[in-house]
């Protein structure tokens, strides 16, 4: 029986997960959320650059919410505050479905209070389960780095440095209100600047999920942000940044343990390269620090011959959602952490041999 998949959203990342979903023999696409007038009645397939589906987009959301779903891939935009999605995700799971979501939601339980309150209560009527997926939040400390710390028999310190390089990104909303490149510098100073707003929370749940998986009890979650200027006047994707303008943000927050830095992330999003410690930084660095000490550089990569515009790392966020499916569907009704493991699943897997389109 072929899991039944809505698809909600078509940005960068919910268009690659979109095709995933189109691609795999195991899936079955019922339902497509688009926020876009442009994107609304036109099929599915159409969107993805794939055949006819039969699936027509919609914007309403009573439309989706009627549908014979088992799981809502939630891929809306960063937008702040951290949580300004909790409405159209308490409604999905009242409503019966399943929800994983890309953005946030890796440890809700980190609040408690009012907003876990409603997350639960959604999930106990619609008995469904909420869980986060994704490389960063996700993957890379949840569980890459928690199962690093496999080896150490003394834990001291766990350090996730991510880089990305931001110049391919092209919308200009997206880059320069929503993310802050080009504003001054000095801006960053305040706690809620631009996107610290959106990710403050959200990185808050994943140090809370890596703590869960170690045994740990965070006393807090410091912030510690870094901007940097532009060295010249630079044309991207986008459009310019002029020099002196944001170029490079170093958004870092750590786990207080003991009255000392237990667990670390820090996200490094770059329009040039100048403030970097290195010229060609890996995806991801991770360093844990104890008796052993660990030292992880990962990065990801297209299969031989895809010549898609298609990222790796869409690629890796469409992998993780496909891959955590079967596990939501199994799960009881709730708030759910991410397990430290959510490996390739053979039963998911096209068993035929036969390929599957390019994620173009």
């Amino acid at each position: 029986m072929k899991h039944r998949v809505i698809q909600w959203a078509t940005g960068a990342m919910g268009k690659t997960c979109l095709r995933a979903v189109i691609d795999h023999p195991a899936m079955e696409l019922v339902g497509l959320y688009v926020y876009g007038e442009d994107k609304a009645g036109r099929d599915a397939g159409d969107i993805a650059r794939r055949p006819p589906t039969g699936v027509i987009a919609t914007r309403d959301v009573e439309e989706i919410l009627a549908l014979d779903a088992d799981v809502v891939i939630h891929c809306a935009r960063l937008a702040p505050p951290y949580g300004s999605h909790d409405a159209e995700i308490l409604k999905l799971l009242a409503a019966g479905k399943n929800v994983i979501s890309i953005n946030g939601y890796s440890r809700p339980r980190h609040w408690g209070g009012a907003r876990l309150a409603a997350l639960e209560a959604a999930c106990a009527a619609g008995g469904a389960t909420l869980m986060a997926a994704g490389l960063n939040p996700g993957f890379a400390a949840e569980q890459l780095a928690v199962v690093a710390t496999g080896v150490c028999s003394q834990l001291d310190h766990v350090e996730v440095v991510e880089s990305v390089d931001c110049r391919g990104m092209r919308n200009p909303d997206y880059v320069f209100k929503i993310l802050g490149f080009g504003s001054d510098p000095l801006a960053i100073d305040a706690p809620d600047w631009g996107a610290a707003s959106s990710l403050n929370g959200m990185y808050a749940e994943v140090l809370s999920a890596m703590a869960e998986h170690l045994g740990l009890a965070p006393e807090r979650i410091d912030t510690d942000h870094k901007a940097f200027p532009a060295s010249e006047d630079l044309s991207v994707a986008a459009g310019r940044i002029a020099l002196g303008g944001i170029s490079h943000v170093n958004w870092r927050w750590r786990a207080i343990v003991g009255g000392a830095a237990k667990l670390t992330m820090s996200i490094h999003w770059y329009m040039e390269t100048a403030h970097l410690a290195e010229p060609d930084p890996p995806l991801w660095r991770i360093h844990v620090e104890g008796q052993p000490g660990v030292r992880l550089s990962v990065d990801l990569e297209k299969r031989a011959g895809d010549t898609s515009a298609t990222s790796a790392e869409q690629l890796g966020v469409a992998g993780t959602v496909i891959n955590s499916i079967p596990l939501v569907r199994a799960a009881p009704p709730g708030v759910m952490t991410r397990p430290f493991a959510t490996p390739f699943r053979g039963e998911l897997s096209d068993l035929t041999g036969r390929s599957h389109p390019s994620l173009a």
